[in-house]
């Protein structure tokens, strides 16, 4: 999980996770690490979902974090245009680091979608084509969030049978 702060990282894997939403919002520090088991195609896949801070004008995301991921889901909230910034340079930093990945990309906090900036989606349209798969998600509503990560494992699955 990547993204920049606040932009709901946490709150998607808790609700994938454990089906819990919060409003008291809590910064990450470092990573947290969570587990998901599950059944896609009938194999039985194990996620192991790191949720790494957010990225800020203070803090960068650290490459070695990206050490021995299979893949990656990008974080947006398009109600704050400066956070798409953030994951254009995320993608960037992960293909520069681990060279190209399966990654899919969340436009989060959908439940406000009245409140998305029209030109900074229209920044991250590139960046779109290039994923596995687009969602609007919220966490909050839950929104979106299975077919997420779905989204993620499928792919996973794919690449790794493939090769």
């Amino acid at each position: 999980m990547l993204g920049a702060f606040s932009v709901g990282k946490t709150s998607l894997v808790s609700q994938y996770v454990h089906s819990i939403f919060s409003e008291k919002y809590t910064t990450t520090i470092g990573v947290k690490i969570n587990k998901k088991q599950l059944e896609i195609d009938e194999q039985t896949l194990s996620m192991i979902l790191w949720d790494v801070y957010g990225e800020d004008n203070h803090q960068s995301v650290m490459p070695s974090y990206l050490r021995g991921l299979a893949g990656y889901i990008l974080v947006a909230d398009p109600t704050r245009p400066s956070t798409i910034e953030t994951t254009l340079s995320l993608n960037k930093m992960v293909g520069e680091t681990i060279g190209d990945m399966p990654f899919v990309l969340a436009l989060n906090k959908v439940d406000i979608k009245e409140l998305w900036d029209e030109n900074a989606l229209a920044q991250i349209h590139d960046l779109s084509e290039l994923s596995v798969g687009t969602f609007e998600t919220s966490a909050k509503t839950d929104k979106g969030v299975d077919d997420l990560f779905e989204c993620l494992a499928q792919s996973l699955l794919t690449s790794h049978s493939s090769s």
